[in-house]
């Protein structure tokens, strides 16, 4: 089996609704983003897909995100926008887009240097 990652990050406000303390109010983060893929087999030249390939399709979730405001974002205008909600949905937004021959394995969303979760099936 071989394991490829990618990390990416975007900027983005959220509030949490419900929270009590500082983060129920309007606060952004730069979000980190490592989207970890597996394969069982590798391509005619020895890549279980191009790094370039993987990028634009995350690359096609992540950019809906990046400077705005999460909670106007479906599913975020009916769910809250923590780092939990948010690593599902990237996971299952990307994994809709990967190639048969691949499979998501986790995605990990971090919303400080400090502070981070995975998500995975």
């Amino acid at each position: 089996m071989y394991t490829v990652s990618i990390d990416t990050h975007f900027s983005a406000s959220h509030r949490l609704i419900g929270y009590s303390g500082p983060c129920e109010s309007l606060h952004g983060h730069t979000w980190k983003v490592r989207v970890t893929i597996q394969a069982e087999q590798l391509d005619e030249i020895g890549i279980t897909v191009d790094f370039k390939t993987l990028n634009v399709i995350i690359q096609s979730v992540v950019q809906k995100l990046d400077h705005h405001h999460i909670n106007d974002i479906p599913p975020f205008d009916t769910i809250n926008p923590t780092a939990e909600n948010l690593a599902g949905y990237l996971y299952r937004s990307i994994r809709g887009k990967m190639p048969d021959s691949v499979s998501v394995s986790e995605v990990t969303v971090w919303e400080s240097d400090r502070y981070a979760v995975s998500y995975s099936e």
